[in-house]
């Protein structure tokens, strides 16, 4: 049995890193190109990919940095990253397993920080923005992706029980308020903020987690019986696929 939240995050996705390299969700979109246009004009020497997942975002950047540190909690996910990041030539790709509330790396290592679908899964959010935030040089600059929940009550509710029965791993979808608001509070200032939504497809969706039949069918249920303000709002389709609300802020670190 996991004894900590961060020991059932790696047990939980360990299994499943070979599905998010994969992903067609994961790795195309046009927040990985924003991430390679930014890099290509910056050209950082040291850059952090915070919670690399199956490693899209490091791919991206490896061309454009002289270093690329995928940092994740799962051992299985950042085999899968060295693996494909050798296949793919990208030696400067170099994996290191931590808790972003937890970063193995001095005041100021980095010229970039990034990270892309991770943040919900954290522990303790506000702790991984505060990491990031000590180890980013003074002139450095982040760029955070991740899926959002809608301000309002019931919208949010209903996207916290599906997040929650499709993946027992989930923590919390912040609103973009919460998450503006939260690196403001790391010492962070927003100098960018781009909403998009993202198609998901029931059946890829599930895939990817594994998730279980009976909890499966409960998805169905809550997405077939959900409101009529629901189903609008997150465009619901009759196999329970519909849309994500997801947002990219670019920030600099605010003078502390």
């Amino acid at each position: 049995m996991s004894d900590t939240q961060h020991d059932y995050v790696a047990g939980h996705y360990g299994p499943r890193a070979s599905a998010y390299v994969s992903s067609a969700v994961h790795s195309g979109g046009p927040d990985l190109d924003r991430i390679a246009a930014v890099l290509q004009a910056t050209r950082p020497n040291r850059v952090l990919d915070l919670g690399c997942g199956g490693g899209h975002v490091s791919y991206t950047a490896a061309p454009f940095a002289s270093e690329v540190v995928a940092c994740d909690l799962t051992p299985g996910m950042l085999a899968e990253v060295a693996r494909t990041a050798a296949t793919r030539g990208l030696a400067n790709i170099h994996i290191e397993q931590a808790a972003a509330e937890r970063l193995p790396f001095p005041d100021a290592s980095f010229d970039a920080v990034l990270c892309r679908f991770s943040l919900h899964h954290w522990h303790d959010p506000h702790a991984g923005l505060r990491e990031a935030r000590r180890v980013i040089k003074p002139d450095g600059f982040a760029i955070l992706i991740d899926t959002v929940a809608p301000a309002h009550p019931l919208l949010d509710t209903h996207l916290q029980a599906v997040e929650l029965l499709r993946d027992p791993s989930h923590v919390r979808n912040m609103t973009a308020a919460e998450l503006v608001s939260g690196l403001a509070a790391a010492g962070w200032a927003t100098t960018a903020l781009t909403p998009r939504r993202m198609r998901m497809d029931f059946d890829g969706w599930t895939a990817r987690t594994r998730t279980p039949a009976v909890c499966r069918a409960a998805l169905l249920h809550l997405q077939a019986e959900a409101s009529v303000p629901v189903r609008d709002y997150f465009a619901i389709g009759p196999d329970g696929s519909f849309d994500l609300d997801a947002i990219l802020v670019e920030v600099r670190p605010a003078p502390l």
